[in-house]
C-alpha cells in the first residue's frame, strides 16, 4: 500500500504550470529533461541544451551569438563572408566558443539554413532592420523559437503580423532591447507605480543618434559587389538598388529602405521605459517636425510628439521624442553641472509631485530634485528580476514560459515607435495624424497609410 501511496504523491507534484511548460516544449518539437531527473553535476547534459542557429554575425550579431553560447550553436549565417571570417577570428571568443563556432555549419542564405538544419530549436536574428520580419516569420512558421534584435521590424504591419504569428505558433519570442532586462527599468516602474512622482502627464525622451549619415541622397556610383557578399540576399524584400558601401556594413540605419533611423534604433531602449511604466498602448495622435530629408534617407534631427489616452486611473500623456542633438528644456530641479541622462540619451517623466530622470537603457533612475530622492522611502522590489535579455529567453524556452519583451509586448512597442517615422515622412501635410490602433490605419490622412508597410520585392513575402 505504501508503494502505491508514494506513486500517487509523486504524481501530485507535477503542477499544472510544470505540465504546461513541458507541453509547450513538446509542441515545439523537443523535450527538455531537467538535470535533476538525469542526475549528476558538472557538464550540462545534451537534453538541457538548445540547438540554436544565428543569422547575422557582424556588429550586434557577434555579441548576441556569444550571449546565447551557453547553448549549442549549430549554425551560423551571414550574407558577407568577410564578417563571418572576422567573427570566427575574433579575440573576444573564448577557446570553447571558437571550437563550437568552427564546428557550426556556415550559410549565406537563412532560407537554406532553415531548410537544412532540421534539428534547431531556435534562431537569433541580428540583421539589418528590413530583413528582420522575413527571417523571423520563416522560422516561426517552422515552429522555431525566435530572438530578434531591436527594432523588431522595419514596418508597422510587420510588427503586428509577427506578434500574431508568434502567438498562434506558441513559440517563445524575445526582442533584443537589453535595457528591458535591467535593474533601472524595474526601479522606474516600481517607483512610478508607488506614486513617487505623482500622476505623469508628460514625458520627454532623447538620443544622441544618428551617429551615421542621414539627410543625404543615395550614391550615384556603382562599385563592384565584393566577392564574399551575397548582395541580392542582403537586399531581401527591399527594392533593388546597386551595392554600395554607404549601405553595408554599417550605415544602413540611415536609409528609409533598410533602417528605421534614430527613432527606430534607440526608441526600443529609451521609449520602452515610459511605454512599460505608464502602460501606454496605442497613441491617439502623432505629429513630427524635422530637418530636411530626402527620398532615400532620414532627417538629421527631429521631434516627434505622441498623445496617449487615459489608461484606467492613469491620466492622458504627451510623450515627446528628440534626436540629432535636439534636447528638451533642462528641468529647473536639476542641479548645476549635472548631465541630463548620459552621453547616449535619456528620458524624463514629469509628475505632479516630482520628476524622474533616467539614462540610456533605463540606467541610473533618479527622482529630481535630489532632495526628494533622498527623502523617498523606496518600496519593496515587486517585479521579478531578469538574468539578462538573452538568458531569460533561453530560460523561458526551457520552462515553457513567457519572456518579458516577447512579441506581444515588443510588437506593440515597435508599432508605436514606427508611427513617428510615418509622421516624419508626412509632415509636409502639417497634420496631426489620428491613429486607429485596432484597425491599424490613420483616420484623417489616407495618404499616410501607404507607409504602414512597404511593397516587397518579387520573390519575397511573409
Amino acid at each position: 500500500m505504501k508503494e502505491k501511496k508514494d506513486k500517487k504523491e509523486v504524481k501530485k507534484t507535477l503542477t499544472r504550470r510544470e505540465f504546461m511548460g513541458r507541453s509547450a516544449a513538446t509542441a515545439a518539437g523537443f523535450m527538455i529533461i531537467p538535470r535533476h531527473v538525469l542526475g549528476g553535476t558538472g557538464t550540462k547534459p545534451p537534453s538541457d541544451t538548445l540547438n540554436i542557429g544565428c543569422v547575422g554575425v557582424g556588429g550586434k550579431g557577434s555579441s548576441d551569438i556569444r550571449s546565447v553560447s551557453s547553448e549549442n550553436i549549430v549554425a551560423l549565417c551571414d550574407v558577407d563572408g568577410r564578417q563571418m571570417a572576422d567573427f570566427l577570428g575574433s579575440e573576444h571568443n573564448s577557446a570553447e566558443q571558437k571550437t563550437m563556432y568552427e564546428k557550426a555549419s556556415k550559410y549565406q542564405d537563412f532560407r537554406v539554413l532553415l531548410d537544412k538544419e532540421k534539428n534547431i530549436d531556435a534562431i537569433a536574428v541580428s540583421t539589418p532592420d528590413h530583413t528582420h520580419a522575413v527571417i523571423a516569420m520563416n522560422a516561426i512558421k517552422r515552429g522555431k523559437h525566435v530572438f530578434v534584435q531591436k527594432p523588431l521590424t522595419h514596418t508597422i504591419k510587420e510588427a503586428r503580423l509577427l506578434a500574431e504569428a508568434a502567438k498562434k505558433a506558441g513559440i517563445v519570442s524575445q526582442m533584443g532591447n537589453q535595457g528591458h532586462a535591467g535593474e533601472g527599468g524595474r526601479l522606474i516602474n516600481e517607483w512610478i507605480w508607488d506614486g513617487a512622482i505623482g500622476n505623469v502627464r508628460e514625458v520627454h525622451c532623447w538620443t544622441n543618434r544618428p551617429i551615421w549619415p542621414q539627410g543625404i541622397e543615395a550614391p550615384k556610383d556603382t562599385p563592384s559587389v565584393p566577392d564574399e557578399l551575397a548582395w541580392d540576399i542582403w537586399l531581401g524584400p527591399a527594392s533593388y538598388r546597386p551595392y554600395h558601401p554607404a549601405y553595408h556594413p554599417f550605415s544602413w540605419r540611415g536609409w528609409w529602405d533598410f533602417g528605421t533611423g534614430a527613432l527606430g534604433d534607440m526608441g526600443a531602449h529609451i521609449l520602452d521605459h515610459p511605454f512599460w511604466a505608464l502602460k501606454l498602448g496605442h497613441p491617439t495622435t502623432v505629429q513630427a517636425s524635422s530637418s530636411p530629408f530626402t527620398e532615400d534617407s532620414y532627417p538629421v534631427a527631429e521631434v516627434v510628439t505622441y498623445e496617449f489616452p487615459a489608461r484606467g486611473e492613469m491620466p492622458p500623456v504627451v510623450l515627446k521624442w528628440y534626436d540629432g542633438g535636439i534636447m528638451p528644456p533642462r528641468p529647473d530641479e536639476l542641479q548645476e553641472g549635472r548631465m541630463m541622462g548620459d552621453s547616449g540619451g535619456g528620458g524624463l517623466f514629469v509628475g505632479d509631485k516630482a520628476k524622474l530622470m533616467y539614462s540610456t537603457y533605463g540606467r541610473n533612475p533618479r527622482i529630481i530634485p535630489e532632495s526628494k530622492m533622498r527623502q523617498y522611502q523606496r518600496p519593496e522590489k515587486t517585479i521579478p528580476r531578469s538574468p539578462g535579455i538573452h538568458e531569460e529567453w533561453i530560460k523561458a524556452i526551457k520552462q515553457g514560459d513567457k519572456s518579458t519583451t516577447d512579441f506581444s509586448y515588443s510588437g506593440l512597442l515597435t508599432e508605436v515607435m514606427l508611427l513617428g517615422n510615418v509622421a516624419v515622412a508626412t509632415q509636409e501635410h502639417n497634420t496631426k495624424l489620428e491613429w486607429d490602433g485596432k484597425k491599424q490605419e490613420f483616420k484623417n490622412l489616407p495618404q499616410a497609410n501607404k507607409f504602414i508597410h512597404m511593397e516587397y520585392r518579387k520573390g519575397w513575402s511573409l
